[in-house]
């Protein structure tokens, strides 16, 4: 039984580079290639399922996909989103009402309900998958259900899911989901394909926004050209874009648009990202109008930040803790406040009396995968021993130690949050705070420089910077070509 579910996973050598993605990624999904690299993927879920199972004594577990949720007092649903355990067997497929059964040596079968139906279409399930899982499939809800009883049996059964079966399964088992939570965050070489494509097709869009800002057009605006590049209708994004302009992007979770042009226009920070096959990419970046009032002050801070981000890359190897991560992010913010003269002291003083806190007040960032805040980050082994973060930093999302295959996200920021502002320059620190500095700075809002990385045997693989690299690459061929 393999301890360690997924040594030196490498992405799939055959699969579409991401300048081909993602118009050519689901079709590549369905390659011979790639079929065999999701039953790879299986393969190494069969393991890990069989391991838990066992060290909890479990016979079997059921994995239910979910159903539609109604809005209170209507007919109308929430787009609907699987249950994330279902999901890693079950990948990229509309499939409500489906369940997955997985025993205890590892096989899983995959009860699914196709109904016959005209209001909707019924799902279908992708070649990979059909060839893949051993599949039963059910017309009607009565009858998966009783597919269900009989396959689980007598034995001792859990049961992953929002509602509870009638038929004694035990719902969601701590200890069970603790050890799955664990593993996930060593994706698979077939997860680290789906997250390549989904940050490549995450910079489309990133790329779309930028010109669409440039030209003066609103948050609104944005936010669609955004789905256009992506490919995506507003449900299928892995999160809600943050598309914020000027003093918009000093609130860490925007969630509006405005319908009306920025003027004058000073900022974009757009956080923003895609998915593919239920996997999602997370990208942040932050744009400076060029004939912003001080915006020559704003954009030296915005590159600061961008070379402390990717110098904090090299930090980054299996074996670190990621709260280290996170102090050596607080440790740079303190250098680029106190160089640019936001603070008056020195670096050290800056970060030993917690001043940066004021300015960074989320945590450096978080695992990434099928959830956009994936499962596991506050675990300290597979039995689910909780780290907490530390009372200074109660936002930080991941507090393990790196190790190889693990997908995050590194994503330090610099913002001008009044009520934050407005404690620190009220406490006793408040003349170390360049009050009138800050005051032409705080209508640019904040920054946050945003990217995703697979971490290696000796360092990490940046999947946002080398998409962008690509893109900028396929833009300068299409130019040639057409030159």
């Amino acid at each position: 039984m393999e301890r360690s579910p997924v040594p030196n996973a490498k992405p799939d050598p055959s699969a579409p580079s991401a300048s081909e993605i993602p118009g050519s990624f689901l079709a590549h999904a369905e390659t011979a290639g790639a079929h065999a690299h999701y039953r790879d993927h299986l393969r190494i879920l069969g393991a890990r399922w069989s391991q838990a199972l066992g060290e909890t004594r479990f016979d079997a577990v059921r994995l239910d996909a979910g159903e539609l949720d109604y809005y209170f007092l209507d007919d109308q649903s929430p787009p609907w989103r699987p249950n994330p355990h279902f999901a890693q067997w079950v990948p990229g497929v509309d499939c409500a009402g489906s369940s997955l059964v997985v025993r205890n040596d590892g096989r899983a079968t995959l009860f699914f309900l196709s109904a016959e139906d005209y209001w909707h279409q019924p799902p279908a399930l992708p070649e990979r998958i059909a060839s893949a899982l051993d599949v039963r499939v059910f017309k009607s809800a009565e009858a998966l259900a009783r597919g269900l009883r009989e396959a689980t049996g007598n034995g001792r059964v859990a049961q992953i899911t929002r509602h509870a079966a009638d038929d004694g399964a035990e719902l969601n088992p701590e200890a069970l989901i603790a050890r799955i939570d664990w593993d996930r965050a060593q994706k698979t070489a077939w997860e680290q394909d789906c997250m390549i494509a989904a940050t490549a097709r995450a910079v489309r869009g990133h790329l779309a926004a930028a010109r669409a800002w440039e030209h003066g057009r609103s948050e609104f605006d944005i936010a669609l050209d955004y789905l256009e590049a992506t490919g995506h209708t507003a449900a299928e994004l892995p999160y809600h874009s943050i598309i914020a302009c000027n003093d918009h992007a000093a609130l860490l979770h925007y969630q509006h648009y405005d319908r009306a042009s920025a003027s004058p226009r000073r900022t974009l920070l757009i956080d923003a990202g895609a998915a593919a096959l239920g996997y999602a990419a997370d990208i942040t970046r932050t744009h400076v109008a060029p004939d912003a009032p001080d915006a020559t002050l704003f954009r030296a801070l915005r590159d600061a930040l961008d070379a402390e981000q990717q110098a904090l890359m090299h930090h980054i190897r299996p074996g670190v803790r990621y709260l280290d991560l996170h102090e050596a992010a607080h440790r740079a913010v303190a250098r680029i406040l106190t160089e640019h003269d936001v603070l008056r002291c020195s670096a050290e003083t800056a970060f030993a009396r917690g001043l940066t806190r004021a300015f960074l007040p989320h945590g450096l960032g978080h695992l990434l995968g099928l959830q956009v805040h994936d499962v596991g980050g506050l675990q300290a082994d597979r039995s689910g021993t909780r780290v907490a973060p530390p009372a200074d930093y109660p936002s930080l999302r991941l507090t393990r130690t790196v190790e190889v295959n693990q997908v995050f996200t590194i994503e330090p920021g610099i913002y001008f949050i009044p009520m934050l502002l407005d404690g620190l320059r009220a406490g006793p620190d408040g003349a170390l705070l360049n009050t009138t500095l800050v005051e032409r700075l705080m209508p640019f809002g904040g920054i946050r420089i945003e990217d995703n990385v697979v971490v290696t045997a000796d360092g990490v693989r940046n999947l946002t910077r080398s998409a962008f690299a690509d893109a900028a690459t396929s833009t300068l061929q299409d130019g040639r070509q057409h030159g």
